[in-house]
């Protein structure tokens, strides 16, 4: 039974309370012990949030399983002899993603130990703007500052017959069994990430995406290069479809498409969107002001409202990348407990998509671009890489340069191709303190490589809206 403030346990005082351990919450909670601050952070799950626990790191390790079978695929062609086929096994990639994972929540709470920060386990909720209790316990603390960072939580399909059955990015990495049969429903970065990976871990793939092409928000011409390279993987890619039933019977899961098609698999995953982690927080309680989504809207500084509560991460809605949070973690540390006001900069965000070729992006796309300063070059490449004129594989990459034609200035980077995140960083470094066209010009190739192929650029090509009006 959950006592009262003035119950069986005294509200212990405290400098700052996080609910949330995730990337942006143990940064702060960690920069603000650092200055001498007392600091509980309440976690009901596991230390290093989604980011850690079930999203970017054990994502990357099975794109990287995923991978080996485009390496066998390609070894032939360069003299290798495989003597027996490559058999993959599901349950020692889950649990070797599992010690990965369970190694890094102990290093996350090392760390925070080592910084004096002192671990709750359990579901925070505020009960005041400077109250908060851990649910079902009767624990309760009074903080001079409140910081929300519980994250994002996958949206699921309540919404159909049957949606009960569906999974999502939660329990994709805990699956008894290797589906076999897997439909992705969604057309975003999880759901083409998912797509990839377990299409080259040997499964057979459907995509049903409401819109198209895949990755909406991203520049026109990745999203065009990713669909056609998904298809020519072997993904059938069904844009402009939706899934309104699931039935579970003894030869798979019924998934009855909008179509009137039914496709049976073993597994349906719905990557259908994410939205902020502000169910039960008790916010209204506290007076804190939310979007319609729930995102708990903040100023420049992270602050909410209520002068005492502030909220980082994707709990906020605004950038929701994992470097982000700990940088907007960071700065609310830094203006809170070291009188340095600091406001995160969520300009020119380098990202990824992990899929099979993967994906690297920092900047404006052409539209967005075109829409800021109304006369943008575009310089774009589509081309068959050097490893491939041997392997054989029929894949092209396409790199992307967007300049802004009165300043001559770079304001987007775009490329599809192996090794796209590992070269959009160091570029993304360059944007950031004003990279130019003609610094590009002036740049010598490293060659033979992907990257060079940035620097070589030299004449404007049509623009998108300009070659397919017709799809604008």
């Amino acid at each position: 039974m959950n006592s009262s403030p003035e119950g069986d346990r005294a509200a212990e005082s405290v400098d700052l309370f996080v609910i949330g351990a995730g990337s942006g919450g143990v940064r702060a909670a960690r920069i603000a012990a650092q200055s001498g601050a007392k600091v509980v952070i309440a976690e009901e799950y596991r230390v290093g949030g989604t980011c850690v626990i079930r999203g970017c790191i054990p994502k990357k390790l099975m794109a990287y399983a995923a991978h080996f079978a485009d390496d066998f695929s390609d070894a032939e062609g360069f003299g290798w002899s495989l003597e027996a086929p490559p058999r993959f096994d599901w349950l020692r990639l889950r649990e070797a993603v599992a010690g990965e994972v369970d190694r890094l929540n102990g290093l996350y709470r090392e760390n925070l130990a080592r910084a004096g920060v002192k671990i709750v386990e359990g579901r925070a909720r505020l009960v005041g703007p400077q109250e908060v209790e851990i649910v079902g316990t009767g624990r309760r603390w009074r903080a001079e500052t409140i910081l929300i960072a519980s994250g994002g939580t996958p949206n699921r399909p309540h919404h159909i017959p049957g949606g009960e059955h569906a999974i999502t990015s939660n329990e994709v990495f805990h699956l008894p069994r290797f589906p076999r049969r897997l439909l992705v429903v969604g057309g975003g970065y999880i759901a083409v990430e998912f797509a990839s990976i377990f299409h080259g871990l040997g499964a057979e793939v459907t995509l049903a995406y409401r819109g198209g092409p895949v990755l909406r928000g991203f520049d026109i011409d990745l999203r065009e290069a990713l669909q056609e390279s998904l298809i020519e993987r072997g993904i059938e890619v069904r844009c402009h479809e939706q899934v309104v039933s699931l039935d579970r019977r003894e030869d798979g899961l019924h998934a009855t498409l909008a179509s009137g098609e039914t496709r049976v698999v073993d597994e349906a995953l719905f990557a259908i969107g994410r939205r902020p982690n502000t169910e039960g927080l008790g916010l209204e309680t506290a007076g804190v002001e939310c979007a319609a989504n729930g995102a708990v809207i903040v100023d420049d500084y992270s602050r909410t409202n209520v002068p005492s509560i502030w909220a980082v991460g994707d709990v906020t809605d605004r950038v929701s990348l994992t470097p982000v949070a700990i940088r907007e973690g960071h700065a609310f540390a830094l203006t809170r407990f070291y009188d340095t006001p600091t406001r995160p900069d969520h300009r020119e965000v380098p990202s990824a998509v992990f899929t099979l070729p993967p994906i690297g992006t920092v900047g404006y796309g052409e539209e967005e671009a075109f829409d800021r300063f109304g006369e943008v070059d575009v310089y774009r490449a589509r081309y068959r890489p050097l490893k491939h004129t041997i392997s054989g594989r029929n894949e092209r990459d396409l790199i992307k340069v967007l300049v802004d034609a009165e300043t001559d200035r770079v304001v987007g980077m775009h490329m599809l191709g192996e090794g796209a995140p590992e070269i959009i960083q160091g570029f993304a470094t360059a944007m950031k303190n004003g990279l130019t066209k003609a610094g590009l010009d002036r740049t010598v190739a490293i060659h033979p490589t992907s990257a060079e192929e940035f620097v070589l650029l030299r004449t404007p090509v049509t623009p998108w809206r300009e070659r397919k009006p017709e799809t604008s």
